[in-house]
């Protein structure tokens, strides 16, 4: 497929709106792994039993892919063979699920790991392979560093966030350093990107997708009427990926979303038309408009329509001044990014790259 089309021009992460107020300060993340800790939450214990093993493993300073490789080349099998559930940050200490072929007789010996930064600190016996998106959430535990903020004003947006949640933003991680991911799916949509392995390819979908759901959300945003029910707007039950069309906004669907039980969505483009309806489907269908030949291409590529949540709850929200700077702690559902929190309270520049 070879379309002459603009480039479109995007928002970066970092310049999308805020929803709850200006951040309120400016520190330093990411300035060594220990300071972006992340545990994923899988919602099942293992089975105890069955022809694979469960490992929870440990990794500083490794990307999921990575740690993958190297399990499957001591335990002796295909990578192939490794199941995981969700990939998970480089520069940060994260503790997550991965599986693979349980070995006749004794365990490989785990511990040469170690020099890698990979600990394998449980092992169980399991029915299954492990899947992408088998997991319910992640822990977060984050240090900012050399910041400077009025505890009265943090205590207040902490308040607002816990009862409102924040915009359900995809990170920077999904777009690749300078945005690489996005310059290179409109390659892919001009036919210019020549040969593309699926992984690659892969990758760059997800982040034109991407794109156009946060220009959506924000767009949103900036109309005050991200977290609230539109006429034509398809509703998600918090915790679930169904989702219904709404025609009569009434009083119950506006409190069962300030309650947070259901959440506007946005979409996550592909084939076939959008569910959405009247105003809600006229503002998307604006938004991806600036996006020229993405919608058409993300098409014929065989994505399907999908819907994103606009909103995401924040749970077990803490925060603490330390002697280093601020200390956070808070749950996330799979699939959201803790940089959707800390956009909401702070700027930051990186001690390292981000992936």
């Amino acid at each position: 497929m070879t379309t002459e089309t603009a480039i479109p021009h995007w928002t970066t992460c970092a310049d999308l709106p805020q929803t709850h107020g200006e951040p309120l300060g400016y520190g330093r993340l990411r300035v060594t792994p220990a300071d972006f800790q992340v545990e994923e939450q899988l919602g099942f214990t293992p089975d105890g039993e069955g022809d694979h093993l469960l490992l929870w493993v440990r990794k500083t300073g490794a990307n999921t892919e990575w740690v993958a490789r190297r399990l499957a080349s001591v335990a002796g099998t295909p990578v192939s063979t490794v199941g995981y559930a969700g990939l998970k940050d480089r520069h940060a200490i994260t503790t997550q699920w991965f599986s693979l072929p349980r070995p006749r007789g004794d365990q490989p010996n785990w511990s040469m790991l170690m020099s890698d930064g990979i600990e394998v600190l449980e092992a169980h016996p399991h029915r299954r392979k492990l899947r992408r998106g088998a997991l319910v959430g992640n822990r977060f535990r984050i240090l900012v560093r050399d910041l400077n903020l009025s505890a009265t004003a943090l205590d207040a947006r902490l308040a607002v966030i816990r009862t409102q949640g924040v915009p359900n933003y995809f990170g920077e991680q999904r777009f690749g350093h300078a945005d690489g991911n996005l310059i290179r799916a409109q390659a892919l949509f001009s036919g210019t990107a020549g040969r593309v392995p699926r992984h690659q390819r892969s990758l760059w979908l997800s982040a034109a997708r991407s794109q156009i759901f946060n220009a959506v959300l924000a767009e949103r945003v900036r109309r005050a009427h991200w977290d609230q029910p539109q006429s034509g707007d398809c509703l998600q039950l918090d915790g679930s990926h169904s989702h219904f069309l709404a025609t009569d906004i009434d009083a119950t669907l506006i409190e069962r979303c300030a309650q947070m039980d259901l959440h506007p969505t946005g979409p996550l483009w592909g084939m076939g038309e959008l569910p959405t309806q009247t105003a809600t489907r006229s503002l998307e269908e604006q938004v991806a408009a600036d996006f020229p030949g993405w919608p058409e291409g993300l098409a014929a590529h065989g994505l399907a329509q999908e819907r994103r949540a606009l909103r995401v709850p924040v749970s077990g929200l803490v925060c603490q001044m330390v002697d280093d700077g601020l200390a956070l702690t808070f749950n996330l559902p799979a699939g959201a990014y803790a940089t959707a929190v800390l956009r909401e309270l702070i700027r930051w520049e990186t001690g390292c790259m981000t992936d």
